[in-house]
């Protein structure tokens, strides 16, 4: 048995584009009505236009803390609720750590991680008080086996994964369901730094996923009947051997 998402709402940030613009897509697909939340006012507008009526855009810095703290207000004054919340906004940084800049370390850790636990904190009372709630968040393979060609990233994604399997634990009493999903490459922007060689080499060699497949696994997770919890949901493109 499935879950309809119909009469649902739910919040997706970094949704102006990737992983999150298609999750937005395949949620409203499925019958919910979606905030798109992201700092890029003019994307978010630009995709809501497409999405629909149903498709609500909120320009959020995650970055900034007072930025975070009209998110769920301003996720109430559009939707009057939330349902699912899913923390997908991220970023990325490789190469070897010798080599690595402390000032874009920071960047990247402070998104993925503290504005990872902000905004999943901003929404927690008000799931809470409805007794039911589904929260999901992007982590990687990455948070689950050690990457050698990326430590910081790797770093940042196994705070997350620690972050979401301690809070599933505590708000599991309240009706919450807390998940990751955690996938291997996938063409987003977040591999724009790739050199274009090795791009189209993984490319040719299937070592790379689309963000829809994700959007289909995060659409999984939230449709199993409430009893059930999908706590890490691994995927992977099929020439991944990790």
């Amino acid at each position: 048995m499935t879950l309809t998402l119909s009469g649902k709402v739910a919040a997706i940030t970094g949704a102006a584009s990737g992983i999150g613009l298609e999750c937005s897509r395949i949620l409203l697909r499925e019958g919910a009505r979606v905030v798109l939340v992201d700092r890029d006012e003019d994307a978010l507008n630009s995709a809501c236009a497409i999405l629909g009526p149903e498709a609500v855009p909120l320009t959020i810095d995650l970055t900034k803390p007072e930025s975070v703290s009209r998110m769920m207000p301003g996720i109430l004054d559009r939707a009057g609720q939330l349902d699912i919340f899913h923390a997908n906004a991220g970023t990325y940084v490789g190469g070897d750590i010798v080599d690595g800049d402390p000032d874009v370390w920071d960047r990247v850790l402070n998104l993925n991680v503290n504005a990872t636990f902000r905004s999943v904190h901003a929404v927690l009372p008000h799931m809470i008080a409805r007794g039911t709630g589904d929260i999901i968040v992007t982590s990687s393979i990455a948070g689950l086996v050690p990457v050698v060609w990326e430590p910081i990233y790797t770093a940042s994604k196994h705070a997350v994964q620690a972050f979401v399997h301690t809070v599933r634990r505590q708000v599991a009493k309240h009706g919450l369901r807390v998940g990751a999903v955690a996938p291997g490459p996938v063409v987003t922007a977040l591999i724009k730094d790739w050199p274009k060689e090795k791009l189209d080499d993984e490319l040719a060699a299937g070592g790379l996923m689309q963000p829809a497949e994700v959007a289909e696994a995060v659409l999984f997770m939230l449709t199993r009947p409430r009893n059930v919890t999908i706590r890490d949901l691994v995927i992977l493109p099929q020439s991944n051997d990790l």
